[in-house]
């Protein structure tokens, strides 16, 4: 027997709802009035929100709220009050990316099932495994991951895979772009991106332009269409096909979601055997939407040139009328309606009576007393007509069976007033199947305080983040450096021991840092050099995804472990629950300005100077532009404004870093610093050399540690948000 599978449906306004209902979708997410990652799209208020719950439900399908927004310490507790009437009223499920978020629904919802956002970068079964135990009913995977991947997950961890079959590519990993938050103040992980990755770029090699004048939508990606792999993608473990676009129109809802029901059946009914795409279908999907071809994405490989459109999106394309017409009358503007079996008594001298069936209940109605006929006694033809008239209910009479006994007759208000309470009491009867009982009502409980951590010592100290292997004397050399960082995609393996070694001689304490993108590579990087890993004897991890945490622990490397500031402890429920995961440090968030910084219950380390990487994507510039020849390079990108930014491909990992244009720094702002009593101050280094390494860890010793005055060796930099923070 074939697995059943969920076509999951965006739904940024109540219409757009409908037109899913209405194609065939068996669950639409959807966001609120706050706390969604699509905070433009047309999100209904409460009392919509609600009705919409209500909807569904009455058609026998889902609703999803999207709650995938990293929160701010004074947002996190408004969350109760939000949730809370659409837990009562049958929510079935909330989408989370904040680690808080989550934790606060667990306490406060334990009813409420949770689905991990892609925002949260699962790429891996020891990621999607913590989730699990914590209490995620689904995981949503990052839309980067294989059919092999999804598989391992799937095999390992009995959760339920949740993956985008259709709609936009994000070119970063969701949850790890600081792109349109950095460049506008507009942070794509509170919902409200500036889509900077669709807009053209000058790329550069050591000063040379690469490509041509149709290689500058460069960081632009075709939209994801699978119709042609949804036997494998269903045969890889997906069980909910999650289409993207919440942002776009109730016509495009219903035609994608129309033409995805219609195969997913096909295969479900028929097998693979049975399973053809037909080319109109296609043809179909693209009039709906095209910014430039479709791609099936990262399913069956690592990247690809032709997954980027290259070239500006043509300015106008004449529209398929017909098919648009075709999807307003079958799905956006159609009324769909529920079967119902139905009896009708009239009785002479009794009650009548209205007993329905639909969607698995029943409901009973009496109405007004039977009477005599004087002249005409009621005829089942004239009770049909009107009890038929089922208008703007959600019903329709698939069989209604009218019983007339006796000379009866009953007027025709009479019989309108049974129809009517009749409808309604089925309504409701099958609406109280989902609304929580008083058994399951939100637990409204005060939080506890951050649980105390320890720290390995008073003050902020000075720590050093390297990528590049031949500045690490430059660091040594500094008396005031006590950590150093190494990057595990920059240092070799070879070089682990002999580093930890030489910064052990130094005083100083050694870490490995991990890579932003924890996959299949990079557990066979680790595997292999595993001796190395254990010999080197770091003291320590800087920790970069979940995947992380459970891959250190299940090969039994001991170390501190300081989560790095893209595992987002935006609040104090989320830096709760990073200790929960292991974290022994915690960096805090490159998002948050001074005043909500101060507003942390857990001392953290602060960056205070360094390139933030913009974007991680699985893309590659070097790969795209010239070849895949294993070989690390830093590429620029130019952007309309001027704006130079460094890009580094990993080849260890197979991903590119997009550093911003100017590092970060906070030199001049001590006293600010000082009053935030961060644990540590960290100055990390990208793309600078020794000797810009040197002045630059001069530089803050001289002002943070001494208090001497002191000045940046660049022209450029950016205070980040450490001033404005973002919406």
């Amino acid at each position: 027997m074939k697995k059943a599978v969920e076509i999951l449906a965006p739904a940024g306004s109540f219409e757009s709802m409908k037109a899913a209902v209405a194609a065939g979708a068996d669950a639409v997410y959807m966001g609120g009035s706050r706390f969604g990652a699509r905070a433009f799209a047309e999100n209904p208020g409460e009392d919509k929100l609600l009705e919409a719950i209500d909807y569904v439900h009455l058609h026998g399908r889902k609703l999803y709220l999207t709650v995938n927004t990293l929160m701010k310490e004074q947002e996190i507790e408004e969350v109760y009050d939000y949730l809370a009437p659409y837990y009562r009223q049958g929510l079935d499920a909330a989408i989370v990316q904040d680690m808080g978020t989550f934790a606060f629904i667990r306490e406060h919802f334990p009813g409420l099932p949770i689905h991990a956002s892609t925002q949260m970068t699962i790429t891996g079964a020891y990621g999607a495994g913590i989730l699990k135990d914590l209490g995620a009913e689904r995981v949503v995977t990052a839309r980067e991951l294989s059919l092999k991947e999804i598989r391992k997950i799937r095999n390992q961890v009995d959760v339920e895979i949740e993956s985008f079959v259709h709609g936009a590519l994000c070119y970063c990993y969701s949850g790890q772009c600081l792109f349109s938050s950095l460049i506008g103040g507009r942070s794509g992980n509170r919902g409200r991106c500036a889509q900077t990755c669709r807009l053209p770029y000058e790329v550069k090699r050591e000063g040379q332009a690469l490509g041509g004048k149709d290689d500058r939508y460069c960081l632009s990606l075709k939209d994801l269409s699978t119709l042609d792999i949804l036997p494998d993608l269903i045969e890889a473990g997906v069980y909910s096909m999650k289409i993207e676009g919440r942002m776009k129109s109730p016509r495009y809802t219903a035609g994608v979601v129309s033409i995805y029901r219609k195969y997913a059946d096909l295969y479900l009914a028929h097998g693979r055997e049975g399973y053809r795409v037909r080319e109109q279908d296609k043809k179909a999907l693209l009039d709906l939407f095209d910014r430039g071809g479709q791609t099936e994405g990262y399913y069956k490989r690592q990247n690809g040139r032709d997954m980027v459109v290259w070239k500006e999106k043509p300015a106008f394309r004449e529209g398929n009328q017909q098919l648009f017409d075709y999807l307003d009358k079958n799905f956006v503007e159609k009324q769909i309606k529920e079967p119902v079996m139905g009896t009708a008594l009239l009785e002479e001298g009794k009650n009548a009576s209205l007993v329905l069936t639909a969607c698995g209940h029943n409901a009973a109605v009496t109405g007004e007393l039977v009477q005599t006929a004087q002249n005409q006694p009621a005829s089942e033809e004239k009770v049909r007509k009107q009890l038929d008239k089922t208008g703007n209910t959600p019903f329709y009479f698939e069989k209604l069976d009218i019983k007339i006994i006796g000379n009866a007759f009953l007027p025709v208000q009479a019989l309108n007033d049974l129809r009517r309470r009749g409808m309604e009491a089925l309504e409701n009867e099958i609406l109280a199947s989902y609304k929580r009982d008083w058994q399951e009502e939100p637990v409204k409980v005060c939080h506890e305080a951050a649980d105390s951590w320890k720290t390995v010592s008073q003050g902020p100290r000075l720590t050093v983040s390297l990528e590049r292997p031949d500045c690490l004397e430059e660091a040594l050399s500094s008396p005031d450096a006590e950590r150093i960082y190494i990057d595990a995609t920059g240092f070799k393996p070879e070089l682990w021991k002999v580093s930890v070694e030489s910064c052990h001689r130094a005083g100083k304490e050694c870490m490995l840092t991990m890579p932003h993108i924890f996959r299949t590579l990079a557990e066979q990087f680790f595997d292999k050099y595993l001796t190395e890993l254990k010999a080197a004897n770091f003291d320590g991890f800087l920790i970069r995804s979940l995947e992380e945490t459970g891959y250190l622990k299940e090969k039994g490397i001991k170390g501190r472990l300081v989560f790095d500031f893209g595992m987002y402890g935006m609040n104090s429920y989320a830096q709760n629950m990073l200790k929960k995961l292991g974290a022994d440090e915690v960096t805090w968030p490159v998002e948050l300005n001074s005043r909500e910084l101060g507003k942390l219950k857990v001392p953290g380390e602060l960056l205070v100077y360094g390139r933030l990487p913009m974007m991680v994507t699985a893309q590659c510039l070097h790969q795209g532009l010239e070849q895949c020849d294993k070989t690390p390079v830093v590429l620029t990108l130019k952007d309309r404004m001027g704006k130079i930014f460094p890009v580094k491909n990993h080849c260890a990992f197979c991903y590119n870093s997009i550093y911003n244009s100017a590092p970060v720094s906070l030199l001049g702002l001590r006293e600010a610093v000082k009053g935030l009593s961060p644990s540590a101050i960290r100055l990390q280094f990208t793309t600078e050399n020794r000797a810009q390494t040197k002045a630059v860890i001069q530089s803050f010793s001289d002002e943070f540690l001494y208090g001497r005055e002191a000045k940046l060796p660049f022209d450029e930099f950016t205070r980040g948000h450490f001033k404005r923070g973002v919406e």
